[in-house]
């Protein structure tokens, strides 16, 4: 595929993507028209360099990608969208694993209130499999996950739905697993979440209140 990339270090990131569309208390992300600036804030958990975020463009697709490929174990760069915060959530994002010999990972967070505590829920296709995890104080825990085909170049969605301590997370349309976690008990901000030297296209974000 041919595509047209503009990627910036995350200090000079400036983003056009498609603006919200707001719906009740859901907005949906769909990148594919230039009406908005800055709706995301990029911060990163761990070590390495911060994330490369780029709008990607061909004739098949418009949509938010994170190109660097610093192969750091321990990092993760982060998208947050900036008009959204909550408690009760259902979230989801369609993403494609393009490459990474570290990890090809791509995820959802939520309940952030700092680049170092959140929930994250992530699929790699390296490693076949999806988990649930929380980060607190920098520091990643997995709290449930189950194995599922994740081919990379190929797109996925991936999804939670997060009410009080239960959480729900379903993977390509079908749920994968339930778990409970008091860890964040209080709303927060929700976004976008890749590992290491995973080059991954984000295609579509969906955030919902269920509140």
């Amino acid at each position: 595929m041919t595509f047209r990339c503009w990627a910036h270090r995350v200090a000079f990131v400036v983003l056009a993507f498609v603006g919200t569309t707001a719906v009740a208390s859901a907005e949906v992300v769909t990148f594919d028209a230039a009406t908005g600036l800055g709706a995301f804030e990029f911060l990163a958990t761990g070590d390495g360099k911060p994330g490369e975020w780029s709008i990607i463009k061909s004739d098949a697709i418009q949509g938010l990608a994170q190109t660097g490929t610093d192969p750091t174990d321990n990092r993760f760069p982060i998208a947050v969208y900036r008009t959204f915060s909550d408690r009760n959530v259902d979230l989801s994002t369609r993403f494609m694993a393009m490459s990474g010999k570290v990890d090809q990972a791509g995820g959802v967070i939520f309940r952030l209130t700092s680049a170092n505590d959140y929930y994250v829920v992530r699929a790699n296709a390296l490693e076949n499999n999806v988990r649930f995890y929380r980060v607190r104080a920098g520091r990643r825990e997995m709290i449930a996950g189950a194995d599922a085909p994740v081919p990379g170049k190929a797109w996925h969605t991936l999804g939670v739905v997060a009410k009080g301590d239960r959480f729900t997370v379903s993977f390509d349309g079908q749920e994968l697993f339930t778990a409970t976690d008091g860890t964040f008990p209080d709303g927060g901000r929700v976004g976008l979440w890749t590992k290491a030297d995973s080059v991954t296209w984000f295609e579509r974000f969906e955030a919902k209140s269920l509140d």
